[in-house]
């Protein structure tokens, strides 16, 4: 009688990288099961971009469009009068009617219905005749520093024009400046605030957006007890970190989609550059401010502490330190050590470089390299601080 003996089965050794992507791609899936469930989610991830995008695209501007400007005539002759349409021709300035001394730009200026008041002295045009310099008076109300500015630029341009179209019409060339700056825009032209502004708003939301996004959802796992029971699992601490990131990075992309396109198409914003340059700046961005989020999220354990901080360390930086709207240059020392921290400079100046500048990537590389390392950063820090949650 023969015996045959049976060799133990012993389960095929899977490979580690394989283990890793399917652990990962698991922790994706739920991670898009949660956001699918939740419209509130999908509405933050892409609602409130193309929002933000049209309010402060329309509300944000630095144009100086139909500013009060008090015409002060005391010379109430046919040169003044034409002077005085020149000042207004361009459509910066609108003149109001309720100023007759230059007693009243105060009044005016008190009760806010005039930004500035020009006053066009008596005997202007006889002074003309004589081949006499005439100097007009521009005050301008000082209480708004910016508009005051920019009033006051667009107010010496416009008189200066005027005074020299008054010379080129027969009068004596005496207001005419002897030396003449001939003046070339480049990259804007037309010096249209939105060219200016509308990329600096798509780092903004995007900054707001995808913090926000991987902030509330793992601090809404911490408060629900999920996490323990995910921490129980053998599903090790970077394939949570990379597969709660897979699919807020796929919406993230889609949110910089939504954005670009309004950004184009409403505001009429070239993109002069390479869109494989711009996807791969904008890769890199998304993957540091959700990872930013993710780092707030495991900190803080909680949906309201985890709101403020990622609102403070994300709207702050993407607004003041970014160059958005303030030239880093002119920052102190320390403000412009901070602000080499943070992605969103980096990701500013890649998209003016791109969309504006058609900027080559020998240009942007220290950009690219710049996102790329708070992203590593970014998701170290966040796999640390899951090992210790675990232990």
């Amino acid at each position: 009688m023969t015996s045959s003996t049976s060799r133990p089965l012993t389960p095929r050794k899977v490979p580690r990288f394989r283990r890793f992507a399917v652990r990962t791609g698991a922790m994706a899936r739920k991670e898009t099961w949660h956001v699918v469930r939740d419209p509130s989610n999908l509405f933050l991830a892409l609602g409130m971009p193309v929002v933000l995008i049209i309010v402060f695209g329309y509300g944000v501007s630095f144009d100086l469009d139909h500013v009060p400007v008090a015409i002060i005539d005391q010379d109430g002759t046919r040169t003044s009068r034409q002077v005085a349409r020149d000042l207004t021709a361009s459509g910066e300035f609108d003149a109001i009617a309720d100023a007759g001394e230059p007693e009243d730009a105060d009044r005016l200026f008190r009760r806010q219905e005039a930004a500035a008041a020009v006053i066009l002295p008596r005997g202007m045009e006889k002074s003309l005749a004589r081949g006499e310099q005439v100097t007009l008076q521009v005050l301008v109300d000082g209480s708004d520093g910016g508009r005051a500015s920019s009033v006051i630029g667009s107010s010496a341009a416009i008189v200066r024009s005027a005074s020299i179209r008054a010379a080129a019409s027969g009068l004596p060339r005496a207001m005419v400046v002897p030396i003449r700056g001939r003046v070339r825009t480049l990259f804007n032209p037309e010096l249209r605030s939105a060219v200016f502004l509308v990329p600096g708003l798509i780092a903004y939301v995007l900054a707001i957006a995808a913090v926000l996004l991987t902030a509330l959802t793992v601090a809404r796992e911490w408060e629900r007890g999920n996490m323990e029971q995910l921490f129980a699992t053998p599903v090790g601490r970077l394939e949570i970190v990379l597969g709660k990131l897979s699919p807020y990075l796929a919406i993230g992309l889609l949110q910089a989609l939504l954005v670009l396109a309004v950004g184009t198409v409403v505001f009429d914003v070239p993109v002069r550059g390479h869109m494989a340059l711009l996807a791969a700046g904008t890769l890199l961005f998304l993957a540091g401010t959700l990872s930013q989020g993710l780092f707030i999220s495991v900190l803080a354990r909680n949906q309201q502490v985890a709101t403020q901080a990622g609102a403070i360390s994300s709207l702050l930086p993407a607004v003041l330190l970014s160059g958005f709207l303030f030239p880093i240059e002119n920052m102190p020392l320390a403000l412009q050590v901070i602000a080499s921290v943070f992605p969103s400079r980096y990701y500013v100046e890649l998209l003016r470089g791109v969309m504006l500048k058609d900027a080559p990537l020998a240009v942007l590389w220290p950009q690219l390299a710049a996102m790329a390392a708070f992203a590593a950063v970014m998701i170290v820090l966040s796999t640390a601080r899951f090992g210790r949650r675990i232990a």
